[in-house]
């Protein structure tokens, strides 16, 4: 799965790496984003714009908006088919722009989990594959969205049996296609990253509160 990520590199230095996206004035760093937080998303309206969607997805058939927090991550081998996904998949898909993400390693012989600390190996942002609704329970819509995860790459097994999908750049334009899909359009594409273009470095449980966002959260443990 993936529960938290970051974005925390300077606004200028996300501009240049997502050339053709339409940022807002300012993006505050943000080093611990948790379920039910806005985050940074481009869905796929053609208008290419950054915009801030809910973490946790809320089907338009909703009736209690609780049920977000249930729905963070989509499993790839099932999206297509999924009844709370698969129209998303098939027309409202989404970039969740991102510099980071955490997963938390058991010990072994141990009850005590280490958060981990992952990032492309180049330091660069990137996107998750993600899906987004809008919910409208009254006259105020909800912008929601939900993460893609697949099998775990050579460098996350060890840590956790479930990664978020990272989309080659290349592949954005494809994602963010407005047209409707057929449900393999895009098997090719929720797969594992690639490990040799990844790292990964134990942080300090500081991260484990989804109140702590500040730079000690991304720091390598001592």
């Amino acid at each position: 799965m993936c529960g938290r990520f970051t974005l925390w590199l300077q606004f200028g230095d996300l501009v240049k790496a997502f050339p053709g996206l339409v940022f807002p004035e300012f993006l505050p760093p943000r080093y611990n984003i948790a379920p039910t937080q806005d985050a940074a998303v481009v869905p796929n309206d053609g208008l290419k714009q950054v915009q801030l969607f809910r973490w946790g997805l809320l089907p338009s058939w909703a009736k209690d908006p609780s049920i977000g927090n249930r729905m963070i991550n989509a499993r790839a081998e099932t999206v297509a088919q999924k009844p709370a996904y698969r129209a998303a998949y098939r027309r409202r898909r989404c970039l969740v722009l991102a510099d980071g993400f955490y997963e938390w390693r058991r010990e072994p012989g141990s009850r005590t989990k280490t958060p981990m600390y992952i990032q492309l190996a180049s330091g660069e942002p990137f996107a998750f594959a993600g899906l987004w609704e809008v919910w409208r329970p009254d006259d105020t819509p909800l912008f929601t969205y939900t993460i893609i995860t697949t099998e775990p790459n050579a460098l996350l097994e060890p840590i956790h049996d479930r990664m978020p999908v990272i989309l080659p750049r290349e592949a954005y334009d494809r994602w963010l296609d407005p047209a409707a899909q057929r449900p393999g359009s895009f098997s090719d594409l929720l797969v594992p990253y690639p490990a040799e273009e990844m790292v990964a470095h134990p942080v300090s449980t500081y991260v484990n509160s989804p109140g702590n966002d500040s730079p000690v959260c991304v720091a390598a443990a001592a």
